[in-house]
């Protein structure tokens, strides 16, 4: 069985996007939060895996329930810092049978769907799998049959934590592969570039697939 996870929480006003709500608005970041989430669910329901949203806070499940419908399975986050998340969620996939486990987060909403594919299939070959984000993270992480070493540092929004979980896979066992690498949208930066990547991509005649984010970027530039 091949599981794909998605991280969310529920996109509250000052419990997302904090760092670009202090640059904008809290009502904006969570505007811009429920539009990725709303919009990324739609584009990974099309992928023929089983679908496991692994929401926070754990109160909010109605919430999520009524997003998703029947797309995905409910989970919710376990307690603990980021790392220890990621991990037992990894670990309760392959305990129901899994034997590849992709897992990504709700702050990349025009992720190509192939990247996600692509992380599957190299999976045939590799025991770890790392999509690598612009901000020296990553927007993606897969494992195959067992939980890779790489979530025990405790601090996440950084940017070395690629470069963690790199040096993290000590033993030579572990065979790791490499995604393009892609951006998160997390500061007002990011945002611009996001603005500014959907319209090239109308510009040359390409549909980005995010039609609520697409939305909040166009009002935002009138």
């Amino acid at each position: 069985m091949y599981a794909l996870g998605l991280f969310a929480k529920r996109p509250l006003p000052g419990q997302v996007k904090t760092r670009l709500g202090a640059a904008t608005s809290l009502a904006l970041a969570a505007e811009l939060a429920t539009a990725f989430l709303l919009d990324l669910t739609e584009r990974l329901a099309m992928l023929d895996v089983h679908r496991v949203l692994a929401f926070a806070p754990r109160e909010a499940e109605a919430y999520f329930a009524g997003v998703v419908g029947e797309r995905f399975s409910l989970t919710p986050q376990t307690d603990g810092h980021l790392g220890e998340r990621m991990s037992a969620f990894f670990t309760a996939q392959f305990q129901a049978g899994a034997d590849r486990v992709v897992l990504l987060g709700t702050d990349s909403p025009t992720l190509p769907m192939t990247f996600v594919e692509q992380a599957f299939a190299q999976l045939e070959h590799a025991d770890v799998v790392l999509g690598p984000a612009t901000d020296g993270g990553y927007y993606l992480v897969g494992c195959r049959g067992r939980v890779p070493p790489i979530f025990d540092q405790n601090v996440w929004s950084h940017s070395r934590v690629l470069s963690a979980a790199v040096a993290g896979l000590t033993e030579p066992g572990w065979r790791l592969s490499v995604l393009p690498p892609w951006y998160d949208v997390d500061t007002l930066d990011d945002w611009y570039m996001l603005q500014g990547h959907l319209l090239a991509m109308r510009r040359a005649g390409l549909d980005p697939g995010v039609p609520r984010t697409e939305q909040l970027t166009r009002q935002a530039l009138t």
